[in-house]
């Protein structure tokens, strides 16, 4: 598991945890930013030790934002004191990732699995999409990660997440992404039963919207499916 400081500035009053999905680094990240945050990039999950949460001591507001598989790892291998986070967002996935009805389909986690290549990582970054234009800003900005070190990161998830089990719920805030073709929004729904939870029109990964601070910052209004 790696960090990385996406921006931090020592007049910054508040950071973001960003929980990143699997498959990512720095790279398709590197111009998001929120107005007197620094920002922390949690990416490539190869073993159980969570990020140090001493480095967020020090911020008056600290924000939670779990993307992907990394609200399954936020979960899971965050042990946040009482009121530590001032928000805890879980965006675009689940408390059991990889599962018929709450998840990623396990037929499709597999055959993921299976053919990860080079072109199989690409077809899946091109999934993340529903606009051509962000999907060219993504790859034209994308992970410096080889074939067989996401091969390594899926493989470690997988035994994670199924050795493990669900996380709990640490959130207070939910966002469906209703466009979604990585987390089936209809599984991204039942996962979360009766939790209260938002609706966004959004794909998969909605970081280049202009919608997408307002929408994680509930400035927006909620969206149905």
């Amino acid at each position: 598991m790696h960090c990385h400081w996406l921006h931090r500035n020592s007049s910054n009053t508040g950071c973001i945890l960003f929980m990143a999905g699997w498959g990512m680094d720095p790279a398709p990240f590197a111009g998001l930013s929120l107005p007197g945050h620094d920002l922390l990039m949690v990416y490539g999950y190869t073993d159980p030790e969570p990020p140090p949460l001493t480095l967020l001591a020090g911020y008056r507001q600290r924000r939670l934002l779990a993307w992907s598989m990394g609200v399954w790892a936020a979960a899971c291998l965050l042990r946040p004191p009482p009121s530590f986070f001032t928000s805890c967002t879980a965006l675009a996935g689940t408390l059991q990732p990889i599962h018929d009805r709450c998840g990623i389909p396990v037929s499709a986690f597999e055959a993921i699995l299976a053919t990860l290549d080079q072109k199989a990582a690409d077809a899946f970054y091109r999934s993340m999409f529903d606009d051509p234009d962000q999907a060219r800003r993504f790859f034209a900005n994308r992970p410096h990660r080889s074939a067989a070190d996401l091969r390594t990161e899926l493989a470690w998830l997988k035994a994670a997440c199924l050795g493990q089990g669900p996380g709990p719920d640490i959130f207070d805030q939910r966002i469906i992404t209703s466009r979604d073709r990585i987390f089936p929004a209809r599984n991204q729904k039942r996962s979360w039963r009766q939790a209260a939870t938002g609706m966004r029109k959004w794909p998969h990964f909605p970081f280049y919207r202009e919608d997408f601070w307002p929408g994680i910052l509930g400035e927006d209004p909620v969206d149905t499916l």
